[in-house]
């Protein structure tokens, strides 16, 4: 059996980078001893540990074995070890050495003597996070009710999404809490998870299990010398003192204990309460805290107040007139009376609190503000009713002494409300979208409607790498349309379904099926709102709702283009977010953060210098350095209408154009990202509005007199900024960052940042993909000089021309270059606009 130290000190295995074993000593704040866990199996391939598993232990020797068996093989292929916590008085330590080298991964072990079990189970997580060598750090039980097969699924869940933390959920999608072993503790599980919600009804509001006891989390997402759970509850503290991180949840079906006899008590059962009630007491606390810093903030908290003392006077009335009666005619005890005019004067006060004072400020449901509202006015009660009594006994009239103890206790009840019950803006709000990976469930595609043809109307051949069809067209692709193409042979097709629940849901939520390969978004509004659903393999299968349907411009942007950048990169290609153009043989591709001026550039360099137009927003590259057109309509926005020069527009569309500019440009796409971080339908927001009023879309050549070439061999990159004018040379590896950076800000709006992680196309998941595109863009930048040139008058467009000239030595000429052939069709299905 292998020795396992009781109280060693750091050894050399535990000083690595990012966690080494003085800054554990430093982070142990007194509260722990400096312990540190001994391997006892070390694999001889000493890779790369990417997900760290803490498994506290107390006396679970029978359990040992099959944990290891079931747990290893789950966790082989994550480059994962396994940290076991133990507070056993039983042999379970040398159970866990015997078994340990059978595993394919790494075990160690951190036993913690009884004088150094502060804290209990969540201690122990605690303590054994610390040691973690992982990014993602996964808590389990050894009791094999977390079975060690959907614990393996959740971590391969969490090593590819764009989340801070992944619990497994008992209460949402195919999810059961069955093996909690009883209808008793079942119930409890329920009550303690409504408890808990209720205490915190925003930072819990996406969250169904907060009390579970599987999970994973991101280690540089989570402070850790932030937390200081007790009791069994370690995740409802991270999700407490984390309120901005993002989360998502995997349904799992617990199961029976595998042996031994279960933790929980009564004990416990109090430790939980005393918790919540720390928890929730220091949050209160913080908040009445958190005053307005700023003068003009702390101006208009003075107006609320002045506005809620008004209402407060208006209650008083209510209240004096309330208790007058339940005293005089009514007859009542004076207190019972009290009590009763409160309720009465709650009412009033809320209505016009609610409506009047807070009514842009209201955040989830009514029924959640009132019964806050209610609560703390009956908490005062209960602080009011002896001053009441005691005044009453020196003398003063029931309903002057009524009266002084209201207005006594008025700042407390406008602090509460203000910073409390209607706090606005409050530091890290929960991601509105509901994340959930369902590992079982079966999920149907929906039955076609007899109403609707399942023909592709519409076919696309995107530079002869990707084809698309759609049953509604897609003006974005409007120049690779490929009508030849055979309905079975496209790569990606699109049909209008009826998608989602037939009732309405408390908010939107992305499913993603994972053994299936199937995604699913649902909006607020049931069938009728903005929903769709992808089955993700050969070809790829997208539904879209009825809403979405009549909105192509928001089914390309916000689901279609995110799934062709990944199918395009799986294809050895990136549509890297960028312009390109031809200047006199030069390629010169431009790149930008949305709403710089890259479009009117592009427009100026073509209406000023000449040269073929390849694309404006997304430009199709290759690792060879090749830039492929992608020519998307360009959207005006209002800095970009001084490059239009456009005869062919009618006075009409000249005046649309100006209304529609305004609302389609930087502040119209910052409202609406503004929106999405709020419980709202923004998707089905985004299909009304741009069905109503369509996003300013034009052809290049519309625009401007110009060519659209093919592909060009890209020389020359600027990144155009806005500020001090200066140019200066790129490097190859910043120059990488900033275009990544640029193109992941063309796709900031939901619900991308749900859907992408879960996109897998072949074998190759998100992660693999994003490794590839950056593969893909090295090679493109390895070809091409970068610069940056910053302009403080919209004056891109004359200094790259200059730039050009002066370095190849050329005059001032327009571009007199030959339009490559594109496309390059063959035989009688060629299309009439080709050359040859």
């Amino acid at each position: 059996m292998t020795e396992v130290a009781q109280t060693p000190s750091i050894g050399k295995d535990d000083e690595e980078p990012g966690n080494p074993g003085g800054e554990l000593r430093r982070r142990q704040n007194g509260r722990e001893p400096d312990l540190a866990p001994h391997y006892l199996h070390r694999p001889a391939a000493d890779q790369q540990v990417r997900l760290s598993v803490i498994v506290p232990t107390r006396d679970e020797a029978e359990n040992i074995p099959a944990l290891l068996s079931r747990l290893g093989p789950a966790l082989a292929p994550l480059h994962a070890e396994i940290i076991v916590v133990d507070d056993s008085e039983d042999d379970t330590p040398a159970v866990l050495a015997r078994h340990a080298a059978d595993a394919p991964v790494a075990v160690r072990l951190l036993h913690r003597p009884p004088s150094a079990r502060t804290g209990g189970l969540s201690g122990a997580v605690v303590l054994g996070a610390r040691h973690a060598r992982g990014e993602w750090i996964l808590v389990m039980d050894a009791d094999l009710q977390h079975p060690p097969e959907s614990a393996g699924m959740l971590a391969g869940i969490a090593l590819r999404h764009d989340v801070d933390v992944v619990v497994g959920t008992r209460y949402a999608g195919e999810g059961s809490n069955e093996g909690l072993g009883g209808a008793a503790r079942e119930a409890t599980s329920s009550w303690a998870t409504r408890l808990a919600k209720s205490l915190f009804p925003r930072r819990l509001n996406t969250i169904t299990d907060p009390m579970s006891g599987l999970f994973a989390f991101r280690r540089t997402a989570v402070d850790l010398d932030r937390v200081n759970p007790i009791g069994f509850k370690v995740l409802l503290e991270l999700l407490i003192r984390h309120p901005g991180a993002r989360v998502a949840e995997v349904a799992y079906e617990m199961a029976p204990r595998h042996a031994g006899h279960s933790k929980a008590s009564v004990r416990e059962g109090l430790t939980f309460l005393r918790h919540l009630w720390r928890l929730r007491s220091q949050r209160l606390v913080g908040q009445m805290r958190e005053g307005p810093a700023a003068t003009r903030d702390r101006l208009r908290e003075l107006g609320r107040m002045i506005a809620f003392g008004l209402v407060g006077l208006s209650g008083l009335v209510v209240n004096t007139a309330a208790l007058w009666f339940f005293y005089e005619p009514a007859n009542l005890h004076h207190l019972l009376g009290a009590a009763l005019a409160t309720q009465l004067s709650t009412a009033w006060n809320f209505v016009l609190v609610d409506a009047l004072i807070y009514r842009r400020n209201r955040q989830g449901a009514l029924a959640g503000r009132a019964g806050r509202f209610f609560l703390l006015n009956n908490l005062l009660l209960l602080l009011r009713l002896p001053m009441l009594q005691a005044l009453v006994w020196a003398g003063v009239g029931i309903l002057t002494a009524n009266a002084l103890t209201l207005v006594a206790l008025f700042l407390v009840r406008f602090l509460v409300n203000d910073r409390v019950i209607y706090a606005w803006g409050s530091t890290g709000r929960r991601d509105p979208v509901r994340m959930l990976v369902n590992l079982e469930a079966p999920e149907a595609a929906a039955t076609p409607s007899r109403k609707r043809y399942q023909y592709l109307k519409y076919r696309y051949d995107v530079a002869g790498v990707v084809t698309i069809g759609s049953q509604i067209m897609l003006p974005e692709l409007e120049f690779f349309r490929a009508q030849w193409i055979a309905d079975s042979d496209v790569d990606i097709a699109v049909r209008v379904s009826d998608v989602g629940g037939r009732g309405p849901r408390r908010r939107a939520a992305m499913t993603e099926y994972a053994n299936q390969s199937v995604l699913r978004y649902e909006e607020h509004l049931g069938r009728l709102g903005a929903n769709f659903r992808i089955q993700l393999g050969s070809p790829i299968d997208i539904q879209v709702g009825p809403l979405l349907a009549r909105s192509p411009h928001v089914v390309y942007t916000n689901i279609i283009e995110a799934l062709l950048r990944f199918v395009l990169v799986s294809r050895g290609h990136m549509l890297l977010h960028s312009a390109c153009v031809s200047l006199n043989g030069v390629g010169v591709m431009l790149s930008a953060l949305t709403d710089t001026g890259k479009t009117a550039t592009v427009l100026r360099l073509l209406r000023d210098h000449g040269g073929l137009f390849l694309s404006d927003d997304m430009t199709l590259i290759s690792p060879d350095g090749v830039a492929t057109c992608f020519p998307k309509p360009l959207t005006i926005s209002a800095h970009t209408l001084r490059a239009v020069q456009a005869q062919d527009l009618t006075p009409a569309e000249w005046r649309r154009l100006q209304f529609q500019s305004r609302l389609h440009s930087k502040g119209g796409r910052s409202l609406a990202l503004t929106l999405s971080r709020f419980n709202l339908p923004i998707m089905g927001i985004n299909a009304i509005t741009q069905r109503l009023v369509p996003p300013p879309k034009y052809s290049v050549d519309r625009l401007v007199p110009c060519r659209i070439g093919t592909t060009t061999q890209v020389e020359e990159l600027f990144i155009i900024e806005r500020g001090t004018p200066r140019i200066s040379d790129l490097g190859q590896a910043e120059t990488l960052e900033r275009m990544i950076q640029n193109t992941d800000d063309a796709y900031g709006f939901p619900p991308f940042r749900y859907l992408a992680p879960a996109i897998t196309i072949g074998e190759q998941g998100y992660g693999q993909l994003r490794q590839r595109e950056r593969e893909i863009l090295t090679g493109f930048l390895s070809q091409v000089r970068s610069r940056v040139v910053a302009s403080d008058r919209f004056g891109w467009a004359d200094e790259i021309p200059r730039l050009l000239r002066e370095e190849r030595g050329e005059p001032a000429t327009t571009q007199t270059a030959v339009l490559p052939a594109w496309p390059r069709w063959s035989g009688a299905l060629a299309p009439s606009g080709a050359r040859a």
